[in-house]
């Protein structure tokens, strides 16, 4: 994770003003509107400017509806903006897709059920033809890595939830990207297991280096990951407000999420979305 000194100053609501080429991911003025003979057309995003640098973990929270998926999708050249411009390591979302410049992790792990642990965690390096002495000493690492040694020649179906979200994150992480996009990787997750999640890519982060753009409907989730929290308005989504997140020490693990500077970051991105401070008890999950 980022500590931010990287030479990029404060700016716009969006965060720290960096050149495109500087940024990991850089949006000015996008909006996405999705029109429809049959409908009336719907404003999902509006006005939405974001840096992002390279190693910060930045995440997205909001309601429901708010845009956060689709500016995810649009970084990832899933979708395209209306108006605006987004970059990607300075170079057009696509450019940085064909580039394979990031990986992507979503809610469901996706993993192809007739490939083992290690021939999932394979397969972008085998799409794009990379040798396989290298495709063996990447995935050996990658194993390693996300701690699933023993269950490389397992399949899906032989692992728990949290293990086959390891095993996505590892091959988000495959082609070695310096950017991570992830949308809702552990909302499916019973929460011991997405407090353990969160922990192993919190540790993952920090040995790769790669910037992390993050969604989540969890504030604590975002606290304990996130160098800094965008917090976006209900539809049309725009950035209300941006949240540093300065908790002590390098290392986020559990003990951090009994500090006193945790909760008062989850309460400050509580009282940006919802204009109220928590009320629940101390180290409550509170949304």
């Amino acid at each position: 994770m980022s500590s931010l000194d990287n030479g990029l100053s404060t700016g716009s609501a969006g965060g720290p003003s960096a050149s495109a080429e500087s940024a990991a991911v850089r949006v000015r003025g996008v909006d996405r509107v999705f029109t429809s003979r049959k409908a009336a057309s719907v404003t999902a995003l509006t006005g939405v400017d974001l840096d992002v640098a390279p190693g910060e973990f930045v995440s997205l929270i909001g309601p429901s509806g708010c845009g956060k998926s689709t500016l995810l999708r649009l970084i990832a050249d899933l979708d395209v903006p209306t108006s605006g411009e987004l970059t990607v390591f300075g170079k057009s979302a696509r450019q940085a897709r064909l580039d394979q410049d990031y990986g992507i992790a979503f809610q469901q792990a996706g993993l192809l059920p007739w490939r083992t642990v290690a021939r999932n965690i394979e397969l972008p390096l085998a799409l794009h033809k990379v040798g396989k002495a290298e495709r063996k000493a990447r995935v050996d690492e990658l194993i390693e890595l996300i701690g699933l040694t023993e269950f490389a020649g397992s399949y899906p179906d032989q692992l728990s939830g949290g293990m086959q979200q390891r095993v996505a994150i590892a091959r988000a992480l495959a082609e070695r990207p310096r950017l991570l996009l992830m949308d809702e990787p552990f909302g499916a997750l019973d929460e011991m297991t997405r407090e353990r999640m969160q922990n192993e890519l919190a540790r993952i982060c920090g040995e790769t280096g790669a910037a992390v753009v993050f969604v989540t409907h969890s504030i604590p989730e975002a606290v304990f990951l996130s160098d800094r929290v965008v917090v976006m308005s209900p539809r049309p989504g725009r950035i209300v407000q941006v949240v540093p997140v300065r908790l002590p020490g390098t290392t986020r693990d559990d003990a951090l999420r009994e500090d006193a500077s945790f909760f008062e970051a989850v309460a400050a991105v509580r009282e940006a979305l919802h204009g109220t401070p928590p009320s629940g008890a101390r180290g409550v999950e509170n949304r």
